[in-house]
């Protein structure tokens, strides 16, 4: 037996891996934002730096290559949290450990703030690039962003290995095709204008600090995504650790390859935003033209941006059980179903998500204003607690490992308060409200576990069990089968066993009856008549178990489960009132026994044979 049990667990064990991630499952699963980021990246530069003019346009490539030394600094920083943190979590994890539980929850605040916000605005991003290929489309806007959020939820429900199998693929397309186009159109003969030394000067004196600052600001929204693997690093396969960093240095590597060079083609082919017509559509088109490779492209990145999603649906669930675990959010979340799938996790994001895609009629310009202030958040409170980290274990080398993690956290602490105070105005106030919404919220539940813990009496030794007397209330309101079984149950519960039912003044024949009927069939069972003049059922018996004076009384509530559920209408549910009421104003321990039609009658054949 030992062996079968242990070759059986073993079997489950191998399961659970095969449900997990690899290197390639880890990056097609936990970095669809970032990758699909190309799209909207460099553009939300361009945006910004032509309101300075041609001049500004020229600054696109260092702003860009500014980002990528971010995000290298942020892919070095996340590797150590994978190594630090391996249950996962990121921000979270570090700023609990390091920064205190105020700061932990700020940092997981911004956390459910960005997933939640990827999911509304990958699904609109990649909506509307495919109403822009199909105006035809474009009254179906939100029912189109619900059926992609609805299949992508499906998707994840199975398992996040099978979603990452399925993601694999156009993942893989995405990023071979914007390295194709990045090729081409680097080698390809066009005409470059250059500028002279004056006019470049002349032009940052134009462009002003503040505006490259936005520029960056903006430009950072790239870097969203970045931490989703540090977060779920519990979903990779053994070794976990291992597998983890390197999904996150390839990630960091394609990821600022495609920026610098999408970026370094907007100079080279001197784009400039043209309304209905997205950045990486007019590189694109520079450097494949207008034929089939233009189109591959469109279409490759348009199922990016829908899939992108996916990223929420991989980190979101393993942060959400952390904070369970933590007492900071309903123990629900914590709990797993089959394919290691944390079910409520999933259905929340798909919830939220489809409200914000509802509000605001899928239009991905009001979404994408709200979306980098709360990972630039998450970003500086993670920096900050790995260069606690650092000095407070000091490892061998750990100097240069905290002075990393310095910069990362005063560059990301800059982009944050910058695009904190840009995008204000657009929306951004109401992540300002949102967050500390979230903190209060998670506080609140933390308490309210607290006060449970102290009743229960949670991590203290309690006293042995000895048995105690007991009443068994059995509320009836006939004799039959149904309260045959209820006190049959009752019996082998307490001590002592109480029939209680309802009488009305005005029915004396009837209740006359059941007096009859029960000295008939029970007479060695307590009954207790309850007269009510109102006609009630609850009050009466509620006060009745409120003044028997017993300090164990269990309430058996007797109810019938019927065989089919359309059958369930056809009930009065006063069995759930009663319950409901005792449990509000009693102390007794209330147990609704609930018997099917067929059981019921099964054991009554079987009695009679």
């Amino acid at each position: 037996m030992s062996v079968i049990s242990a070759r059986r667990s073993t079997d489950r064990d191998d399961a659970a891996e095969r449900d997990r991630l690899s290197v390639p499952g880890g990056l097609a699963a936990l970095s669809l934002d970032a990758m699909a980021s190309v799209a909207y990246g460099p553009e939300a530069i361009v945006i910004v730096l032509v309101a300075g003019g041609g001049a500004a346009l020229g600054y696109t490539l260092p702003v860009t290559l500014a980002i990528a030394a971010l995000l290298g600094v942020l892919t070095l920083s996340y590797r150590q949290v994978i190594a630090a943190f391996p249950q996962g979590g990121g921000a979270y994890g570090v700023a609990r450990t390091y920064l205190g539980r105020r700061a932990s929850l700020v940092a997981a605040a911004s956390l459910v703030v960005d997933y939640v916000l990827n999911v509304a605005v990958s699904i609109a991003a990649g909506v509307a690039a495919l109403t822009s290929a199909a105006p035809a489309l474009l009254p179906y806007t939100v029912w189109l962003c619900l059926a992609v959020l609805v299949l992508v939820t499906a998707v994840n429900l199975r398992g996040i290995a099978h979603s990452a199998r399925l993601f694999i693929v156009p993942t893989a397309i995405f990023v071979l095709v914007i390295l194709a186009v990045i090729v081409v159109g680097l080698f390809r003969d066009r005409p470059v204008v250059a500028e002279s030394p004056v006019a470049q000067a002349r032009g940052l004196q134009t462009v002003g600090l503040f505006l490259l600052l936005r520029a960056f600001a903006n430009g950072c929204a790239a870097l969203t995504g970045v931490e989703a693997i540090a977060n779920a690093v519990p979903s990779f396969r053994r070794p976990r650790v291992r597998r983890a960093q390197r999904a996150e240095v390839a990630l960091g590597a394609l990821l600022g390859v495609m920026l610098i060079g999408v970026s370094a083609l907007i100079v080279r082919f001197h784009v400039r935003p043209v309304a209905g017509i997205t950045v990486l559509s007019q590189v694109t088109e520079g450097s494949l033209g207008r034929g089939v490779g233009y189109y591959v492209v469109q279409f490759a990145t348009v199922v990016l941006l829908a899939l992108a999603a996916n990223t929420s649906f991989g980190g979101m669930p393993v942060l959400a059980r952390l904070l369970a675990r933590d007492n900071n959010l309903p123990h629900l979340f914590a709990l797993r179903a089959e394919r290691q799938v944390h079910r409520y996790g999933i259905l929340f994001l798909a919830v939220t998500g489809g409200l914000l895609l509802i509000g605001t009629g899928g239009d991905m310009n009001t979404l994408v204003p709200l979306f980098a202030i709360g990972v630039f958040v998450g970003f500086t409170l993670s920096q900050a607690g790995m260069v606690r980290h650092w000095w407070t274990d000091r490892p061998y080398g750990w100097r240069p490992r905290a002075a990393l993690n310095g910069v990362g956290a005063l560059l990301t602490g800059l982009a944050a308060v910058v695009v904190t105070v840009t995008k204000f105005p657009e929306g951004g106030w109401l992540i300002a409200v949102t967050m500390p919404l979230i903190v209060w919220l998670m506080s609140g539940v933390h308490r309210a576990y607290g006060r449970i813990g102290e009743r229960l009496e949670l991590g203290r030794t309690p006293a042995r069990p000895r048995p105690r007397r007991s009443l068994a209330i059995v509320p009836v309101g006939g004799v039959n089968r149904l309260t045959e079984e209820a006190i049959s149950a009752a019996l082998s519960l307490g001590d002592r066993v109480v029939a209680v039912r309802v009488t009305h003044p005005d029915e004396p024949e009837e209740t006359a009856e059941f007096i009859d009927a029960w000295e008939r069939w029970a007479p060695d069972i307590n009954l207790a008549l309850v007269s009510d003049g109102h006609r009630r059922l609850v009050d009466p018996i509620v006060n009745y178990v409120r003044g028997v004076g017993e300090a164990h009384v269990f309430v058996l509530i007797p109810e019938v489960e019927p065989a089919h559920v359309w059958q369930r209408v056809l009930q009065n549910q006063r069995g759930a009132v009663l319950a409901h009421a005792l449990r509000r104003d009693t102390d007794a321990v209330v147990c609704r026994l609930r018997f099917r039609l067929d059981e019921v009658s099964g054991r009554q054949a079987g009695h009679n044979a």
